[in-house]
């Protein structure tokens, strides 16, 4: 019978086999790491462009829903959502979200003369001078931002291709971030509807007024249309596109001369 291996011996290899183990689970980590970080990341840049922090100024606008509220148009939740979610469907699914994913894709083509047409579409059809100066203000607050932002000012095409407008639409500046940071379009799309929808419904809380539970209901409901709007968008030609709510245009019209004012439309 052969002698039995010195116990040192045996330690040593336990602690090497140990040390292995330990360097192989510490290497699988890291690649789990870069794959969630690699999927992960539009996501989170998608959330920063969505979210109600984002300081571009959105919170001071109410795009008419304001003078409706002070001449009676619309009261209580049940109007207030059938206001919003009118708008929803007719003015952002049927025309901004279509525009938006047709800037997305000449962002990431590098189409310039039909970023540049989408631009002036889309400053034309705004029917007021407060809705205009809403998405120009807009526009201009996301630019300069971007332009601070190290995960997008790292790429100087862009800066440049953001700076060539003297005035630049929102959908415009807000398409050019999320397909420079690789984002899905329908994922796009369905992010700038509910920052709409949940900007116009905390318009609504503050000037109808509604409560806290009210406003999330409001939510609830109308962002349960989201995901079929995003589709009907995507699969919209171009001349299917509609932004006509003349309603719209004269409560926004007819705010511009309102004596008592919240919001700057």
């Amino acid at each position: 019978m052969a002698p039995a291996a010195p116990a040192s011996t045996n330690i040593g290899g336990v602690h090497e086999r140990a040390r292995l183990a330990d360097r192989l689970v510490a290497r699988i980590r890291r690649r789990q790491a870069r794959r969630v970080t690699s999927v992960g990341l539009p996501l989170l840049r998608l959330l920063q462009l969505a979210s109600p922090t984002l300081p571009v100024g959105a919170y001071t606008y109410s795009q008419g829903l304001e003078w409706v509220v002070e001449g009676g148009g619309i009261d209580g939740e049940d109007g207030v959502g059938r206001w919003i979610g009118d708008q929803l469907e007719w003015n952002l699914a049927g025309f901004e979200a279509p525009l938006l994913a047709s800037a997305m894709r000449a962002w990431r083509s590098g189409d310039e003369a039909a970023l540049q047409r989408l631009n002036d579409d889309f400053l034309a059809s705004r029917e007021t001078a407060e809705l205009r100066a809403e998405t120009v203000q807009m526009g201009y607050s996301l630019r300069r931002l971007l332009t601070d932002l190290p995960a997008f000012a790292d790429d100087p095409a862009a800066v440049a291709r953001l700076g060539r407008w003297d005035e630049i639409a929102y959908p415009i500046v807000w398409g050019g971030a999320a397909a420079q940071w690789q984002v899905a379009v329908p994922d796009a799309l369905a992010a700038y509807l509910w920052a709409w929808l949940e900007n116009q419904v905390m318009a609504a809380v503050k000037c109808v007024p509604l409560g806290q539970s009210a406003g999330q209901r409001l939510l609830a409901r109308l962002g349960e249309r989201v995901p079929a709007l995003v589709a009907e968008a995507l699969e919209l030609a171009e001349s299917g596109w509609s932004n006509f709510a003349p309603g719209l245009a004269i409560a926004s019209s007819r705010h511009e001369t309102q004596y008592t004012r919240l919001f700057r439309s």
